[in-house]
């Protein structure tokens, strides 16, 4: 049989294997055949004679799934033209669909020069220390499962890492940190509520060099060297070749099956591969000009817009076509329903200006297999003009970093935020709603991965990031962080419920807040990781979830699910238009109206206001929902005093029920009327505690409703 081009990488046909490999500047690729993961020398050679378009290939007869192998790379070498070509490297398959292990990235063999002569080429065989490709058959048994394809306005993003997940042996599963130990605690998730996984990057990865000299690991995986295979770090099996594979594709299958949408962080921006001093594992030695941005001024060096030592020249051709069959196989042979894409502004720098419509955008943009799957950016990279927040093509939502910085600082009790938390809290229409895009396109957040948990948030003024090797000179100084009275852990009563009812202001801002709400694993109990906001290189019990702290602060992970339960049941609360104080349709109330604490019009410049309550009207827009809704009167009370508010009229029949109050304790704190068997009274003002957030929905009339008695709230201090 006649090898073939197309499709790159390793296709296992009827009778064998055909390989593919493009490189525009080899001149001869050879394909070495190993019978174990860490032979010293392969068992056959085969040159690839057969060149098409720069692209390299050769069928290969009898052989089956799970051969390993790698290619050698022969070419010019001269690293101050940024040409490595080093054929006594084995080097990885940019389209490998499994890849064996971790490489011995500690030893020496893994560079193409002398660490001490740069221009001299190493010439030592790197066989033994460097994993493997391996050849993949994509058959699976999906069983009959469909991914669950909710409304964009329904998502609930849970944002998790894969081992931390169920690493700590609190979490009680077989497979501890593992794929298949994911999928033992899908339940919890289906628990709380969530409805979709964002799983940190589970493309295959490198530790970093500095890191490995520190004997510390880069747990959270930024740093791909496989954009087609999944991390063998988190097989269950781990001594079978490619047995990551099947174990990636169970998990997605049983999120599916739990109704729940499984959407991948992905690192295209840039490689492990580092800087000009880094390993040589793939790219660099296949073609360094094609697959990174060079420094014109000097060949040798990378452009590096990502902080991480090189940037993927997402502008060439071969490079927006990897990268577009990675999505694109994901999505076939995985049933991914999204991608949230890493330091996303890199991958629109044609040249060295941000370009929304450049071509890999612009590629995503016209792909039909992308309609039904969502795309993510980080809208940012530490670029000249890198903050790019908003500035995304149309199928693209954001995270929204401006939504998690004024919401921080209002919630702690700062001034000057009254008109930034109104478009926050209404779907941030300034940065979306200009370009045609819907408020569910701001992804909300209050904290990620990369930072503080949300209970760190509320027990440091800053970070202490000592155990990651840097003096503290690492991680974000800015943190817009309130310890409320102590730094860091403490006993005292009075400290510990300021800061649980801090912790519930920021759960309930964000699930009331119109877009798509994001919560990071463990924030509904209480993780800490001690004050350390870059965790990244911390694969240890301060970055997996801990379950036992569950125990201590159980209220708080009964508000959230209670919060997102509430969200689910009422559209008004998910809104698919963005509100603008006019009514839905004849006969209705306007969709907003505002008010600051005397029942008035705020003052939105107002320096000293940290008050604001807000009536959302439950008439529907005609696409948006088939029947009304509640109204919602939502109080925000920043203020150190209690604030006797008045509340508006209620809808003609009705009455305002309370629902919500984050100053009280568990069960009162959230009960639902009717649903949660309490009649409550009717309400004609509410004292709002300090520091707290409130909510009242409106209901008909009943005759066994109560005037509400005189409620006295003690005042309590700003810390």
């Amino acid at each position: 049989m006649r090898s073939f081009p197309h499709p790159l990488g390793a296709t296992v046909v009827d009778g064998g294997v055909n390989f593919s490999l493009f490189s525009r500047r080899a001149t001869g690729v050879t394909l070495c055949l190993y019978d174990r993961r860490h032979a010293g020398e392969p068992s056959r050679v085969i040159p690839l004679k057969q060149r098409t378009h720069n692209v390299w290939h050769v069928f290969v007869p009898d052989l089956r799934p799970g051969q390993l192998y790698g290619y050698r790379v022969d070419g010019p070498f001269d690293p101050s033209k940024g040409l490595f070509f080093n054929p006594h490297k084995l080097l990885l398959d940019p389209y490998a669909k499994a890849i064996t292990h971790k490489s011995e990235l500690n030893s020496g063999e893994h560079f193409p020069f002398v660490r001490t002569q740069p221009q001299k080429m190493d010439m030592r065989a790197n066989d033994a220390v460097t994993a493997k490709c391996v050849v993949v058959d994509d058959a699976f048994d999906w069983q009959g499962v469909k991914g669950p394809r909710h409304a964009s306005q329904d998502l609930v993003i849970y944002e998790i890492h894969v081992k931390g997940f169920t690493a700590h042996p609190s979490a009680q599963v077989g497979k501890p940190g593992t794929y298949l130990g994911f999928v033992e605690r899908l339940p919890y998730l289906r628990q709380l509520g969530v409805n979709a996984v964002e799983l940190l990057p589970i493309h295959e990865s490198v530790t970093e060099q500095h890191l490995l000299r520190k004997e510390l690991t880069n747990y959270w995986g930024y740093s791909t060297v496989g954009f087609f295979a999944p991390d063998s770090r988190f097989a269950a099996a781990k001594d079978v070749d490619g047995a990551q594979v099947n174990e990636m594709k169970t998990l997605v299958r049983e999120c599916h099956r739990h109704g729940i949408e499984v959407i991948l962080d992905v690192v295209y921006n840039h490689t492990g591969e580092e800087g000009p001093a880094g390993p040589m594992l793939c790219f660099r030695g296949i073609d360094n000009p094609t697959y990174y941005k060079l420094d014109s001024n000097n060949l040798g060096h990378y452009r590096d817009y990502t902080g991480c030592g090189n940037s993927v020249n997402a502008g060439d051709p071969i490079v927006v076509r990897m990268i577009m069959d990675s999505l694109r196989y994901w999505v076939t042979e995985y049933h991914i329903d999204g991608f949230r894409f890493d330091l996303a502004t890199t991958l629109g720098r044609t040249r060295d200006e941000f370009d929304a419509a450049a071509p890999l955008f612009a590629a995503m943009e016209q792909e039909p297999l992308f309609n039904h799957v969502r795309l993510i950016a980080e809208p940012w990279d530490v670029g000249p003009g890198g903050y790019r927040l908003g500035h995304f093509l149309s199928k693209f939502h954001e995270w929204n970093g401006h939504y998690r910085e004024v919401v921080r600082k209002f919630v702690r009790g700062d001034e000057g935020q009254l008109a930034e938390m109104g478009f926050a809290l209404t779907g941030s229409s300034e940065l979306f709603g200009l370009s045609g895009r819907a408020p569910y396109q701001s992804i909300n957040y209050v904290t990620t991965h990369d930072g503080f948990t949300l209970w760190d948030l509320v027990s440091y003024d800053g970070k202490h990031n000592e155990a990651n090797g840097e003096d503290n000179r690492d991680g974000e100084w800015q943190n817009y962080s309130h310890n409320w009275g102590v730094e860091g852990a403490t006993k005292d009563p009075e400290v510990l419920a300021l800061r649980q009812r801090a912790v519930k202001n920021f759960m309930a801002v964000m699930m009331l807040s119109h877009g798509t709400p994001m919560v990071v694993a463990g924030d509904e109990f209480g993780r800490t990781q001690r004050g350390n906001n870059n965790a990244y290189c911390q694969d240890n019990e301060l970055t997996w979830l801990d379950y036992r702290l569950a125990e201590r602060y159980p209220g708080c992970f009964r508000f959230l699910q209670k919060l997102i339960e509430f969200r689910m049941d009422h559209p008004v609360l998910r809104k698919r238009h963005f509100v603008n104080g006019q009514p839905p349709r004849m006969g209705c109330l306007p969709d907003i109206l505002w008010f600051d604490k005397k029942g008035n019009p705020p003052d939105w410049h107002g320096d000293e206001q940290r008050f604001l309550a807000y009536l959302l009207d439950g008439c529907a827009h005609a696409d948006e929902a088939d029947t009304d809704d509640a109204d919602m009167l939502i109080i925000l009370n920043m203020e150190s005093e209690p604030v006797d508010f008045p509340l508006p009229s209620p809808p003609m029949e009705k009455v305002w029920a309370d629902v919500l109050d984050t100053s009280k304790v568990p069960p009162h704190d959230f009960r639902v009327p009717d649903a949660d068997g309490y009649t409550p009274y009717r309400l004609k003002r509410y004292i709002a505690a300090p520091f707290s957030v409130a909510l009242l929905m409106s209901r008909p009339a009943r005759p066994e409703d109560r005037p509400r008695p005189p409620t006295l709230v003690p005042v309590r201090r700003h810390p």
